[in-house]
């Protein structure tokens, strides 16, 4: 859509993802409207009285805006000029014509203040100049531009239907001359029950696998209708493979769309069945949760304020096999059963932008992914619906006293008090082996203490024992003692396994070694509680790329090599010298020796690491631009970036010398 005028009243502070004030709201969206007005077209635009050329702090606004486009009329509005639509608050009527200004930095005088309509016509029909001739049309359709709605369930999702180009925009024939024609309403997105059927799975070749690490993976209990295959190979072990989960009989809704396109392809679909299937059982047993939810115990199923927990499903794909889109389907299906609000948990802020990329994917909005750093520690979550995504770092954080002195309750408490006691919706979390060492353990040196984040884990899922619990990670678990946060599994605790308490469970994996975690898996997947898929290797070829050193390298290889030769013959004396030792080598303080020596030889690798990494760089440019060249994708992994080390040294430059930065981030320094 390219109009060629735009009538506006942009919220004067305010900004969708920002919970409070936002003083530059009006400029981004005055901003934003005049890039999409047609070259020649005129933008009108009601706003907030101080928002003037005049103004210091907005005078670099406007003469970027007059980049874009020229200011022609500016006149501040009285007090009571809308008193009558309920606001007395001062506003400001300005005009803008999408054509450059010739000196960005020179503004129309301003009117005002405006106390009535007749006054502000008369000054608008008096100052305002002709409107400048329209630039060709670039674009436009022949016919309305078709606006609908698609229904997920109680909630619509606009729809913009393809147009084609035309030079000119097509009017409505009715009594007004000038309406545009209203649309028809698009046709609702589908969405169906996924239809898929049970089958009995035998192993290939009459039950025997292959004698590899790995089998090929493919949908072993069910045939699902109109499912695409995943789009490249995957594999599971051989222990995964040797069974079968069970048969479900849960069926996830889903849009027609996402299933017909493959955007979730069988084996993804599997999860999202699975998941469902697992959600809709509870653990045996009745539990008492104490108030501050750190600790729960068995109780006799008519205790009063007994309750019983739902079961969870755990996802080890690996990487590649699109654990993200398997949980954004996971949250679909429940979103259209009517369960609106949900949790997403991760490891990094960042990573938002991946469940939004991910919850798009399927054909929903992004923006319903808000993530919980809008709202302030303390504040209510004034979201009636909606995904939240918070971090284990956050949810970690306790209460704390504001400026004011009053008590600002923890973030785990804001997520309980949005989501609510009987909450039954999905908690996603992702990463999850970020919560190890939820319960403590005993370490090499003596007792390990529980991690916060693995007791907020803990608690967030005892305060909410009706939540659909999500696990997804790769890596689960380094060991047994780090499964502790995994307490919807049902491994320990009620009587569907034979371990009573988690210390029985670690106790008896840990004698069985790799063995017991192994059966232990391969029973969760014959269960319907977990599946690891990885992508598979075959036809991967490995070519070693060697760098030849040139002369000039290697000069200065070995001039750094002999610059830290000389340190170390000298280190004994350096650390005499600061009376670290003495006579002999004897150590006046043993700790500042190790600590010395140790900070020595971890620079030392840490500077030939850059070093010769620095040295095969141009082979590696070299080959990159040859791929390309052969039409091929260079995929390039980058790690050990010290980006914690460059942003304290960016911290450390004045603003003042921001314009022209010299940082050294290398061992060097």
């Amino acid at each position: 859509l390219v109009p060629s005028v735009v009538l506006m009243n942009p919220p004067f502070s305010a900004s969708p993802l920002i919970e409070g004030r936002h003083a530059a709201a009006t400029f981004e969206h005055i901003r934003a409207s005049l890039a999409r007005l047609r070259n020649g077209g005129r933008l009108v635009a009601i706003t907030g009285e101080n928002f003037s050329p005049t103004v210091n702090s907005w005078r670099r606004s406007f003469e970027r805006l007059q980049e874009q486009g020229r200011l022609v009329f500016t006149a501040s509005l009285a007090r009571g000029f809308f008193a009558r639509h309920g606001t007395s608050v001062e506003s400001r009527l300005s005009v803008f014509d999408k054509t450059p200004s010739e000196n960005p930095k020179e503004f129309v005088a301003g009117f005002g203040p405006v106390a009535d309509l007749s006054e502000l016509l008369a000054q608008v029909q008096r100052e305002i100049p002709p409107r400048a001739s329209l630039a060709a049309a670039v674009g436009y359709s022949d016919k309305p531009i078709q606006v609908g709605v698609r229904s997920t369930a109680k909630r619509f999702t606009p729809i913009i239907e393809p147009r084609r180009a035309a030079p000119r925009l097509a009017f409505a024939e009715s009594a007004h001359r000038n309406a545009v024609a209203l649309p028809s309403p698009s046709p609702r997105a589908e969405i169906v029950e996924l239809a898929c059927e049970c089958r009995d799975w035998k192993a290939p070749e009459g039950g025997a696998l292959s004698a590899g690490l790995y089998e090929p993976y493919a949908v072993q209990s069910i045939s699902i209708d109109g499912a695409k295959p995943h789009p490249t190979t995957l594999v599971q072990s051989a222990a995964m493979a040797s069974v079968a989960p069970p048969k479900p009989s849960y069926r996830p809704h889903l849009p027609k769309s996402v299933i017909e396109s493959g955007r979730l392809s069988d084996a993804q679909l599997e999860s999202v069945i699975y998941a469902g299937e697992a959600h809709s059982d509870l653990l045996a047993g009745a539990f008492l949760v104490t108030e501050s939810f750190d600790t729960v115990s068995v109780a006799p199923d008519d205790a009063e304020k007994a309750v019983r927990f739902r079961r969870g499903y755990y996802l080890g794909d690996g990487t590649g096999a699109g654990k993200g889109r398997q949980v954004a389907g996971v949250v679909l299906d429940n979103w259209l059963k009517g369960r609106r609000k949900a949790l997403w948990i991760s490891k990094s802020d960042k990573l938002c932008e991946d469940a939004q990329r991910d919850w798009s994917a399927l054909g929903q909005e992004k923006l319903q992914i808000v993530p919980q750093s809008r709202f302030k520690q303390g504040a209510p979550i004034k979201l009636s619906e909606g995904i939240l995504f918070t971090t284990y770092a956050t949810l970690r954080s306790d209460e704390r006293r504001g400026r004011d002195g009053a008590v600002k309750a923890s973030r785990l408490s804001q997520i309980i008090d949005w989501l609510g006691a009987d909450f039954d919706g999905v908690i996603v979390f992702d990463e999850a082996h970020a919560l190890a060492n939820a319960a403590g353990d005993k370490g090499e040196r003596g007792e390990k203490t529980a991690s916060q984040q693995g007791r907020a884990g803990l608690r967030l899922q005892n305060a909410l024992p009706g939540a659909r619990v999500l696990y997804v990670s790769a890596t689960g678990a380094t060991t047994v003692a780090n499964l502790a946060y995994a307490t919807r599994l049902g491994l320990w605790g009620s009587t569907d396994m034979p371990f009573a308490t988690r210390a029985d469970f670690v106790v008896a994996m840990e004698a069985g070694g790799i063995a017991a975690m192994e059966v232990l898996a391969r029973d969760l997947k014959s269960l319907g509680l977990y599946a690891s898929r990885a992508l598979s290797y075959a036809g991967v070829e490995v070519e070693m790329l060697e760098h030849p050193l040139s002369v000039e390298q290697i000069r200065i290889y070995d001039a750094y090599a002999g610059a830290f030769e000389i340190i170390h013959n000298n280190l004994t004396a350096a650390l005499e010298a600061a009376n670290i030792t003495g006579e002999g080598g004897r150590a006046y303080n043993r700790n500042a020796k190790a600590a010395a020596r140790s900070a020595f030889e971890s620079n030392k690798q840490r500077f030939f690491n850059h070093l010769i990494t620095a040295m095969k760089v141009p082979s590696l440019i070299a080959s990159i631009e040859r791929d390309l060249e052969a039409g091929h994708s260079a995929v390039i992994q980058i790690v050990s970036t010290s980006e914690a080390l460059m942003e304290r040294r960016l911290a450390e430059i004045p603003s003042s010398e921001w314009g022209d930065l010299s940082c050294d981030i290398t061992p060097r320094e």
